[in-house]
């Protein structure tokens, strides 16, 4: 099975919880079908009540109208039915497969994540599932009324005439082969133009988002430059992509109106001989028209079709990951902070290893700090100890417990974590703070925000708690005493600072260093810094190069070793 019919029978299985729907719409779609091609057949009846010589039977012609009528407002009636189902059907279907692309990528690995652009992947949640939805709304009309219409009206044709009908099932493959022919090519034209129109989305996310440093290099025209060339290739693509699907329609109508003259010339023939009535002869044509035009309209949205087939195979492509998984499925209770890290070795790239052997030993209300060169391995730890990534070997305790035989839910709830990185939410200061917890009361919010200098911050803000916060609401260091002061709400038995007071001015962050001694006492605390002069108190320094501890001690004892830790130190004074 090629590519496009993977996807397609993938799609298929994601429609399942629909069937009742599908089984409704394939029940209107008979209901349309038979009608439409039922009222010709009056209209032939009625046409051979006024063709005999000197007789016209009205009261036959006016009962075949009455019909007519009542069957055309069924129809009108079933159409509007099946379009509202087909509408549920299609949206409902991709706000399923959003929800289950965001669940998922909650999911996975971040080993995964660090290696995929976020302008792609959401690329991929909302820019590729709307193309589905547009091809998908338009391929369940055209293909259940279109394979019905079909077959009905081959039914309708052989019970007026045997040979036309013949003549016209005989021609109809080559138009159906045709248009197969020229789907099978245009899919991989547009899962090309799918991947660049994530890349430029990418492009566009990480340019717009950091526009102040664009602006600041004087990267503006290189920047148009790379856009430009970008934007050419998804119009490159995207052209050859419609221009080779677009040939499908006026292909098959070629065919079409090939088969429409065969009959009509057939049919004239026969009415010549008397084999065959002009109410008749209008019928077939009308049937040989009806027959063909579904061959037509299923080509005319092989475009969209042949779109929404290539965006859903790359939601599929990101559903199919593998996810995390969860070693252990014990829950870690809330620990006392004594932490050893027993012989771990990890690297990203197996070609290139990155921290090898190590052995750390932390016991409660410990403040260790992790210094070194960039690339050393500082986060890496970090990232150990919070199981965001698995070591290759060796193994962490908490309080003598293996946490790879714990949840990772269970132990992420021992940390506080204050990272560089600033994140703040789309809504209120108490929200931004809490996270959405009910169970953590205002009072204990500004107790929290006076021990970590956000107090005076939150009482300026216009509805206090209660101001609606942007991510360009505040200033860099604003955003980060709001932060600190989620970690100093939680209180959490092991705290995790990664250059946490880097966005704010040195007379803060004089006073935050105080709130953070505070916080500490009796916690276990990892503290990352690239500021020397922010961890000379810590009870313990590891000094990192090139994924190994080459020098631990208090600060002074690693100044009078004369050794890489003051070289480092003196560097920055």
């Amino acid at each position: 099975m090629n590519t496009s019919g993977k996807t397609f029978k993938k799609l298929l299985k994601y429609t399942g919880i629909y069937k009742y729907l599908l089984l409704l719409t394939l029940i209107l779609s008979l209901v349309i079908s038979f009608l439409s091609l039922y009222i010709p057949m009056l209209f032939g009846d009625a046409i051979d009540l006024i063709s005999g010589k000197d007789y016209v039977d009205i009261k036959g012609i006016v009962s075949l109208l009455i019909r007519i009528m009542v069957f055309a407002g069924v129809t009108a009636l079933s159409q509007w039915l099946m379009n509202i189902i087909n509408n549920k059907i299609s949206y409902h279907l991709v706000k399923d497969l959003r929800n289950k692309a965001f669940s998922h990528i909650e999911n996975l690995p971040l080993r995964y994540l660090d290696k995929k652009n976020t302008g792609e992947l959401l690329s991929r949640v909302i820019t590729d599932s709307e193309t589905l939805s547009e091809g998908l709304l338009l391929g369940l009309y055209s293909f259940f009324t279109g394979i019905i219409t079909i077959l009905i009206t081959l039914i309708f044709m052989f019970s007026k005439n045997v040979p036309v009908t013949v003549l016209v099932v005989l021609l109809t493959p080559l138009s159906f082969i045709l248009a197969r022919f020229i789907a099978k090519k245009t899919f991989k034209m547009f899962k090309r133009q799918n991947e660049l129109r994530g890349i430029q989305t990418a492009f566009t996310e990480e340019i717009v988002g950091n526009q102040k440093l664009v602006k600041a290099l004087g990267y503006e025209e290189n920047v148009k430059e790379r856009f430009e060339a970008i934007n050419k290739d998804l119009t490159d693509a995207g052209l050859k992509a419609v221009f080779f699907s677009s040939i499908t329609n006026p292909s098959t109508r070629f065919v079409n109106s090939v088969i429409y003259a065969a009959v009509a010339f057939a049919g004239a023939w026969m009415c010549i001989s008397g084999s065959l009535t002009i109410g008749g002869l209008s019928v077939m044509l009308y049937y040989a028209n009806q027959y063909t035009k579904p061959f037509n309209d299923i080509s005319s949205v092989v475009t969209e079709f042949q779109n929404s087939l290539a965006a859903s195979a790359r939601i599929f492509e990101l559903l199919e990951q593998e996810p995390e998984k969860e070693t252990g499925n014990e829950e870690l209770p809330y620990c006392t902070g004594d932490v050893e890290i027993d012989k771990v070795s990890f690297s990203y790239d197996k070609s290139k290893p990155l921290i090898k052997d190590l052995h750390l030993k932390a016991s409660p209300g410990d403040r260790i700090a992790i210094v070194g060169p960039t690339g050393c391995g500082k986060t890496t730890i970090i990232n150990l100890l919070m199981r965001f990534y698995d070591p290759d070997a060796g193994t962490i305790r908490m309080d003598g417990k293996d946490i790879y035989s714990c949840s990772r839910s269970s132990l992420r709830k021992n940390y506080g974590m204050v990272l560089q990185d600033i994140w703040i939410r789309n809504a209120t200061v108490r929200d931004n703070i809490t996270l959405g917890r009910d169970d953590i009361k205002d009072e204990n919010i500004l107790e929290a925000a006076k021990a970590a200098r956000s107090y005076d911050l939150i009482k300026r803000l216009p509805l206090g708690l209660d101001t609606v916060l942007t991510e360009n609401s505040l200033s860099q260091g604003e955003n980060q005493l709001l932060c600190i002061t989620r970690v100093m709400v939680l209180r959490p038995p092991l705290l995790i600072l990664d250059e946490a007071t880097s966005n704010i001015d040195t007379m803060t962050e004089k006073k935050i260093r105080e709130a953070f001694l505070k916080l500490m006492e009796g916690r276990t605390s990892f503290i990352v810094a690239h500021r020397l002069s922010t961890i000379t108190d810590s009870d313990l320094i590891l000094v990192m190069k090139d994924g190994s501890i080459i020098e631990q001690g208090t600060h002074k004892e690693l100044l009078a070793k004369n050794g890489f830790y003051r070289e480092l130190y003196l560097s920055q004074f």
